[in-house]
């Protein structure tokens, strides 16, 4: 019989929400066959077999959080699992007969009962570790921001599983101010709150709100669109965002593509498209606009030595993960776009560690597949920038030669748009910093890096 444990997901992961078992008690399992989903405050990640046998027993059901370590289910060795015990039978009741010259008198009715006094409560044991004082069962993570920022636990309406109290949640109630202070007035006097020009009412009039029809659909959200919803509200309420704009010539980038492009996704196994080029060009750019590539500390910003790529990458439209390439600066074009389309494989895949989440300084996102002009896109907090790489298009421009001669020519153009925490540098900065992106994606020797 072998346990399975939660397993050590990443550093900074103590615990995690099993979403789903793919396997059931009795079925036979293949080792390193997927058994079960498990969910934590960064990303879904399959859980494969650590043995083959058949699942006799699970310990943790679907909703339920679960610490590292903690056993999940046992696997017994293969062969048809055993069969439940079979309930033994209840003795039959003796029969009573009465005697057959005397009738049998029904009984007399039962004397009324009154009502007993209502018991008092028992004592309730001390909650468990997994719990606040307000009873509610909370994950490490939870109690320790609830304690850290003083809140009153009981007061934060949950979005998770069974309504529990997640961390999005919490960080939400931080940053809105509507969760009270614990040694706040109790529930039955009123908690005042000072009114934002830009609060909305507790309760929407019911008018405002459309009604169910019989034809419509409810779709609950999963984990990761949750997540995303999450993160995204509390960066735009974090940080002042602007958006700066610069349209670039990519025909130098083009003429590279067009003339290896075979050649490439032969040796590569897939195709060679712009991202990579931009992302090298922004690890240029960033060494000497080293601002850009910093994290927000309140009042001091984290200027970082190395260059950690985060790359957003959609998960069928269901939300967005951003995995992040490491140590970017110092690798070549060719190595760069073999770290992105791994990273975006295991993303899609759902085989990412939580670790593959963190420690990002800079991101990309890339709707240009899909053509798009130019996107707004919001900041992957705690970092200060995010570039959004826009479609490419065949457009005429005006070209200048060697001699100052202008004329008209067909080049592929696109815009490259980046969103900027304003509280971090100011315009004249991002501005620049674009500036010099799209010189390096406009003069460069391209044919030379993909050698």
């Amino acid at each position: 019989m072998a346990d399975v444990t939660m397993p050590q997901l990443g550093e900074t992961v103590t615990e995690g929400t099993i979403t789903q078992w793919f396997k059931a008690v009795g079925d036979e399992v293949a080792m390193d066959e997927i058994l079960f989903e498990i969910s934590t405050d960064k990303v879904d990640s399959e859980v494969p077999s650590p043995v083959a046998g058949v699942l006799s027993e699970i310990l943790a059901q679907e909703g339920d959080v679960v610490e590292v370590g903690q056993v999940l289910a046992r696997i017994g060795d293969a062969g048809p699992a055993p069969a439940p015990a079979a309930a033994p039978e209840p003795a039959a009741a003796p029969v009573v007969e009465a005697p057959p010259a005397a009738e049998v008198a029904p009984p007399p009715p039962p004397p009324p009962v009154e009502p007993a006094p209502a018991p008092a409560l028992e004592p309730v044991a001390a909650p468990s570790a997994a719990a606040d004082a307000s009873g509610l069962v909370l994950s490490p993570v939870v109690r320790r921001l609830i304690s850290d920022n003083n809140l009153d636990g009981g007061l934060i309406v949950g979005s998770g599983i069974g309504g529990r109290v997640t961390r999005g949640d919490v960080e939400r109630a931080i940053l809105e101010g509507t969760a009270a202070r614990a040694g706040a007035p109790s529930a039955a006097a009123p908690h005042p709150v000072a009114p934002t020009p830009t609060s909305a009412p507790a309760t929407a009039p019911s008018a405002h709100v459309p009604a169910v029809g019989a034809r419509d659909q409810i779709v609950p959200l999963n984990n990761i669109r949750k997540r995303t919803a999450e993160h995204m509200v509390m960066s735009t309420q974090t940080a002042p965002h602007v958006l700066t704009a610069m349209e670039v010539d990519y025909e130098r980038v083009e003429h590279v593509r067009r003339a290896i492009k075979s050649g490439w996704k032969a040796d590569e196994g897939f195709s060679l498209t712009y991202l990579p080029f931009i992302a090298r060009a922004v690890v240029d750019a960033l060494r000497e606009y080293p601002h850009l590539n910093a994290s927000f500390g309140g009042d001091h910003l984290v200027v970082h030595d190395e260059v950690n790529l985060a790359i957003a990458v959609d998960i069928d439209f269901n939300g967005l993960l951003a995995p992040v390439v490491k140590s970017v600066d110092g690798k070549r074009l060719r190595q760069i776009a073999r770290d992105i389309v791994d990273v975006a494989s295991r993303a899609r895949t759902k085989q990412l560690r939580p670790d593959d989440l963190s420690g990002g300084t800079f991101t990309l996102t890339n709707p240009g597949q899909y053509g798009t002009l130019m996107q707004f896109p919001i900041i992957n907090q705690p970092q200060v920038a995010i570039l959004s790489t826009d479609g490419v298009q065949r457009k005429p421009v005006v070209v200048t030669d060697d001699y100052g001669n202008e004329s008209i020519a067909i080049h592929s153009v696109g815009v490259l748009g980046l969103a900027w925490d304003h509280r971090a540098f100011d315009g004249a900065y991002a501005a620049a910093f674009m500036h010099r992106v799209k010189e390096i994606i406009e003069t460069r020797d391209w044919e030379a890096e993909v050698r």
